[in-house]
């Protein structure tokens, strides 16, 4: 069977499960029912790519171009689009993007193609507004941001990375890591100010209570706890930023620290109840000393 044959066999599956007689929850599905899943599998798919899961990729793969079959089927039986529409719509994209390789154009280096790129992803929304009849008067005179495409619905530490690397494209970005450095400071500097307002006795973690319950937590003002947000968000741009300019994905940096948090905490619970007991009854600093363990095992 070859590639097109079962590709087409995966369409005509996804549209028997929505046809009549089809699968009952497939065929109650939305647009927007299914959004959460497509998220929940492209996740999915960086996790086995970080874990060089290769045999899980494969899998996960497939599970997020179900998501494309699904969204194009409820498409075409709206009268949208189709599943064609879709592969059409791409491959143009691919050729008319890369006139280094399917036209005459030049680009030697990564740094061309994506200022090719940039360029004609803008000729392309030129275009679209003339078919669509072209700017209003207030638009003409209004010149559009460089931000302008940057979508709010992303994740918001992929929002942060494409915001700042948009305005770092037109200069406007840090000389030197140097200084990220001491905008860090400073950012640390404002939230520890905030902090001085604090309500006594101060931030304080919430504390086990009687059957686990979670006590003591102290809640600051409104007007406070906006300020102390405002800060944490700074800090955080900053540490995105801070990643970009190292050429890291933050998003992948933040998901390796959560594994490896979770490693080790999840030995750590095995070594308490290995000992008979529950987690709650240890104290902290036998959690502590367990936890050095743990790092000390995952740096043999």
């Amino acid at each position: 069977m070859s590639t097109g044959e079962k590709f087409e066999r995966a369409v005509s599956i996804m549209a028997r499960l929505r046809a009549p007689g089809g699968c009952p929850w497939d065929r109650e599905q939305t647009f927007d029912s299914i959004k959460p899943y497509t998220l929940e599998e492209a996740y999915e798919v960086l996790e086995a790519i970080d874990n060089r899961d290769w045999d899980e990729l494969k899998g996960e793969l497939g599970d997020l171009l179900l998501q494309v079959l699904f969204y194009a089927e409820m498409a075409q039986e709206d009268g949208r689009f189709s599943i064609d529409d879709v592969l059409e719509r791409l491959s143009a994209k691919l050729v008319d993007r890369h006139p280094h390789v399917f036209a005459d154009v030049k680009a030697e280096t990564s740094a061309d193609v994506l200022r090719n790129w940039e360029a004609l992803k803008a000729e392309e929304k030129k275009r679209r507004l003339e078919a669509g009849g072209g700017k209003t008067a207030k638009e003409e005179t209004k010149p559009e941001s460089v931000l302008a495409g940057v979508s709010s619905a992303i994740p918001a530490l992929l929002e942060t990375y494409k915001l700042s690397s948009r305005a770092a494209h037109v200069g406007f970005d840090w000389p030197n890591v140097e200084g990220l450095f001491d905008k860090l400071s400073e950012e640390t500097a404002e939230l520890k100010y905030e902090l001085e307002h604090f309500p006594a006795p101060g931030p304080r973690p919430a504390q086990r209570g009687i059957a686990g319950a979670r006590t003591g937590a102290v809640v600051p003002p409104e007007e406070l706890k906006a300020r102390l947000e405002d800060e944490i968000g700074d800090m955080l741009f900053v540490l995105v930023n801070i990643a970009r300019y190292l050429s890291l994905d933050p998003e992948s940096a933040l998901k390796k620290t959560n594994r490896k948090f979770k490693r080790r905490f999840q030995w750590l619970e095995q070594e308490i109840r290995r000992s008979g007991r529950r987690l709650e009854d240890a104290t902290l600093d036998e959690m502590e000393a367990l936890w050095q363990r743990s790092k000390a095992q995952d740096n043999r």
